[in-house]
C-alpha cells in the first residue's frame, strides 16, 4: 500500500481554548510537514482547495509551489482541486508549473467539491457543478495531452488552436476523481480509466464501498485493464497514542468541537457528505473510519477496510489543532509504527516502475 498526507488547510479556533493559529504559521507548518513526510518515506503529499469558511488552500498551487521547492522525492497532489469552479486553461498552467518545478513529481485529484458556498462566492450556479466538472475536465485533458487545442463546449468559451504553457514536465499528468457522495464522479473516471480517491471520512464505509465497487464494474466494462483500476481511501483523521483508550480521550475536544462546529454552520445532520455520520468519537473509532487509536488498532484498522475497499493508496490527515510537535510526532509514529506493517501485507505496484502512468518524476520505494 502506498500512503499519503492530505492537509485541507482548515483553520478554525481551537474549539476549547479559542486559540487562533495565525494565517503565517498555519501556511508554513504546511510546507514543514511535507518536508517531514517526505524525510518520513511517506509516498505523496496533498494539498486540498476550498474558497469559503475557516480554509487557508484557496491557492493550492502556491502552496504547491513552495513544497516543490523543500522537497526533492514526495510526490504532490491536491486533495482535490475543485475543477468545477476553475477554468480548465489556467488549471493546466498552474499544474503544468508545479508538475516542472517538481520534475515531474505531480498528480491532480480532481472533484467538483463539498463547499457549497464557494458557488455563489464566484458567481457559478452550484445545480450546474457537474455539467462543470465534466466539461472542464474533458477540456483539461486535451490542454495538459496535445497542443494547439480547438474547443467548443457549453460553459467554456471556444478555443481555436490553442497551446498552454508550460507543457507537462514528461507528458500529461494522471488524474484521479475524488469520489465522495455520488456514482457521477466515478462513472466519469471509470469512463476515461482513470483512478479514484473515496473520501471516507464522514458515512459508514457501506455508502463508500458501492461507489467503489460500481468504479470497478464501469471501469471493466469500459474495457480498461481492471489491474490500473486504482482506488485511494481518505480517514476521518489519524491520532496515535500508547493505548486506544488514552488516544480516544485526548482526541475528543479535538474531534467533538469539530463536531459542534460544523452542526454551528447550520448543515442539516442528515445531509449526506457535509457533516458527520459519527457523532462521538467513540462512534467514530467503533464504527467510522477514524484512524484514532493505538499503533496496533490502527494496522488492524487500515487493513480491516483494505478487505473491502481493496485500495492501494491510504491518505491520512493530522488535525492542526494539535501542538506542532504534537503533530509530528503523530505523523512520525504512523510512519515508524503503522506502515511498515500495512506495507507488508498490502501488495501494490501504484507508483513503481510497473505502473506506467504515474508521474513520470516519482517512482515509489
Amino acid at each position: 500500500m502506498r500512503f499519503q498526507v492530505l492537509d485541507i488547510v482548515f483553520n478554525p479556533p481551537h474549539p476549547v481554548t479559542g486559540a487562533a493559529v495565525a494565517p503565517s504559521d498555519r501556511l508554513n507548518r504546511v510546507v514543514d510537514t511535507a518536508v517531514l513526510a517526505e524525510e518520513l518515506g511517506l509516498d505523496s503529499f496533498s494539498v486540498g482547495e476550498r474558497h469559503a469558511g475557516e480554509v487557508l488552500s484557496s491557492s493550492p498551487t502556491v502552496i504547491l509551489g513552495a513544497i516543490a521547492a523543500r522537497t526533492s522525492r514526495i510526490l504532490l497532489s491536491t486533495g482535490v482541486t475543485v475543477l468545477s469552479l476553475l477554468d480548465p486553461v489556467r488549471v493546466a498552467e498552474d499544474y503544468a508549473t508545479i508538475d516542472q518545478l517538481s520534475r515531474g513529481r505531480f498528480e491532480m485529484v480532481i472533484g467538483k467539491g463539498n463547499e457549497v458556498q464557494q458557488y455563489p462566492v464566484l458567481g457559478l450556479d452550484i445545480s450546474k457543478q457537474y455539467e462543470y466538472l465534466q466539461e472542464n475536465y474533458e477540456l483539461l485533458r486535451q490542454l495538459i495531452s496535445g497542443e494547439e487545442v480547438t474547443w467548443s463546449g457549453t460553459h467554456h468559451v471556444p478555443l481555436d488552436k490553442i497551446t498552454t504553457l508550460p507543457r507537462p514536465y514528461a507528458g500529461p499528468f494522471r488524474i484521479w476523481h475524488g469520489s465522495a457522495t455520488s456514482a457521477f464522479a466515478v462513472d466519469l473516471a471509470a469512463r476515461w480509466g482513470d483512478p479514484i480517491v473515496s473520501a471516507n471520512a464522514f458515512q459508514p464505509r457501506e455508502n463508500y464501498k458501492v461507489l467503489i465497487d460500481r468504479y470497478r464494474e464501469q471501469y471493466a466494462e469500459h474495457g480498461h485493464d481492471p489491474a490500473k483500476a486504482y482506488v485511494g481511501s481518505g480517514s476521518g483523521g489519524l491520532f496515535l497514542a500508547d493505548t486506544t483508550e488514552q488516544a480516544i480521550e485526548q482526541y475528543r475536544p479535538i474531534y467533538e468541537g469539530a463536531v459542534a462546529r460544523a452542526d454551528a454552520r447550520g448543515y442539516d445532520p442528515k445531509a449526506v457528505g457535509k457533516v458527520t455520520a459519527f457523532r462521538t468519537v467513540e462512534e467514530a473509532v467503533e464504527r467510522g473510519p477514524a484512524l484514532v487509536g493505538s499503533p496496533e488498532r490502527v494496522v488492524e484498522k487500515i487493513l480491516d477496510y483494505h478487505q473491502s475497499y481493496g485500495h492501494d493508496l491510504q491518505s491520512v490527515s493530522v488535525n492542526h489543532l494539535l501542538d506542532v510537535e504534537q503533530q509530528h510526532d503523530v505523523l512520525r509514529r504512523f510512519a515508524e509504527e503503522v506502515v511498515p506493517q500495512v506495507r507488508a501485507e498490502v501488495k501494490t505496484d501504484l507508483w513503481t516502475e510497473a505502473d506506467s502512468g504515474r508521474a513520470k518524476g516519482f517512482t515509489a520505494v
